[in-house]
């Protein structure tokens, strides 16, 4: 039997802000995972999820089972997973999201050879969840146990990330762009399957199903209303390709005293390095707080081959140590408030050149202070400063082993023509 098509969003012209939304900031899968089971429950037409990592292990079997369980009894439910991130649905969780009705598709399967090529970098690393067209979830947080690592095992604190629960407008547009995902997804299966009157109806689906992103401004007048200030920001390889970090760079030219973030993976390219020392050398008082474990090579290294143009410039750089940092934050108060994101991009080349990301930008005072004080407290209790004096006197292995980093990622934008 033929899968019924997407039921289509309408055409929304997006502003870049708008009001009315309710923001529930989410640290942690603790956090998360029950307030995703709770609004899967729920359901009765629709659930879409995606995420760069699904085990099904731990904490998200519980998530896995409620999108099984509403699958059961009627609700439409479709899944997109990552093709490196995840890879294979376990075969036992395909045999029971299929008796369930559950359809789910791989983004980008790239194994073996293809994962060398540069078309197979381009990964879906967003985290988004809708139901019905009335709440939206969007955030860092992989559907992975917060107490678990792959490469690593058992984990002895959880990792340090953040989501939000949100609910107002911008829903409509987390659910237009799963929706054209989806949708674009089953071009390419109706193709393989050679069913091209299936593959020209989903095309023109995904055609009828697009938006008008609006660049995101942060200025006077962008929206009134009750509620907080929102807007979702997309980055892909077609569309939107420099949305998140211009949305950064904006942000930043706006701070008038005080940036932080953090970020698992920072190894910003010039424009961004140049926006940040600005900020600084007008007086901005900018706090970095950074992956300070030893994860993966290249952004590991890659990341402290920057370190001293920003040290130099008076930017503190605090190393986050008792876990994995895995969150992708921002807190930064302008003339007009408090601004802040949440959402999946690092800030590096691969997320902000090559991944399909979601990041959800606001302007609330108390949504900001809460995320404040989040990271103030991880700074404060769990992070060490590095000392500027002591970075310039690290040793030359480590030195070569960060610009050694440093080359391979540049080689790697080479090979895929983009600059950074």
């Amino acid at each position: 039997m033929r899968e019924s098509e997407p039921r289509r969003a309408p055409f929304v012209s997006t502003r870049a802000l708008r009001p009315d939304h309710v923001l529930t900031l989410l640290k942690g899968g603790d956090a998360l995972f029950p307030a995703l089971v709770e609004a899967i429950a729920a359901a009765r037409s629709e659930v879409l999820l995606e995420s760069y990592i699904f085990d099904f292990n731990g904490a998200p079997v519980a998530i896995a089972e409620a999108l099984e369980q509403a699958a059961a009894r009627g609700v439409t439910v479709r899944v997109v997973v990552d093709g490196v991130g995840t890879g294979d649905i376990p075969a036992a969780w395909q045999q029971r999201w299929k008796a369930a009705g559950l359809h789910w598709r791989i983004f980008n399967p790239a194994q073996g050879w293809r994962i060398f090529i540069p078309k197979g970098w381009r990964r879906l690393h967003r985290k988004l969840c809708v139901v019905d067209n009335a709440v939206a979830f969007c955030g860092g947080i992989n559907l992975l146990d917060d107490l678990y690592d792959p490469n690593y095992g058992r984990l002895d604190k959880p990792r340090f990330d953040f989501s939000v629960r949100v609910t107002g407008p911008l829903v409509d547009d987390v659910h237009e762009t799963m929706t054209r995902l989806w949708l674009r997804l089953q071009i390419g299966r109706e193709a393989r399957q050679r069913d091209l009157e299936g593959a020209l109806r989903a095309a023109r689906a995904a055609a009828e199903a697009g938006t008008d992103m609006a660049d995101t401004d942060f200025g006077a007048g962008a929206a009134e209303g009750a509620g907080a200030i929102a807007a979702l920001v997309l980055r892909d390889n077609v569309r939107f390709r420099r949305r998140i970090e211009s949305t950064y760079r904006l942000m930043i030219a706006q701070a008038q005293s005080e940036i932080l973030i953090a970020n698992a993976y920072f190894v910003p390219g010039v424009r961004l390095q140049r926006a940040l020392l600005r900020a600084a050398h007008r007086g901005v008082r900018i706090t970095l707080l950074l992956q300070g474990r030893y994860e993966y090579f290249m952004q590991y290294h890659a990341s402290r081959a920057v370190y001293g143009a920003l040290l130099e410039g008076g930017i503190e750089i605090i190393e986050y140590e008792p876990s994995f940092l895995h969150a992708k934050v921002a807190v930064i108060d302008g003339e007009l408030g408090a601004m802040a994101t949440v959402g999946s991009s690092n800030l590096d080349p691969l997320s902000l050149l090559l991944a399909r990301e979601a990041n959800i930008f606001v302007r609330d005072d108390a949504f900001g202070a809460e995320l404040r004080g989040h990271l103030m407290q991880a700074i404060a209790q769990e992070g060490r400063r590095v000392d500027p004096e002591a970075h310039l006197r690290r040793s030359l292995t480590t030195r070569a082993l960060a610009w050694l980093a440093y080359a391979l990622i540049q080689f790697a934008l080479f090979a895929t023509g983009k600059r950074y």
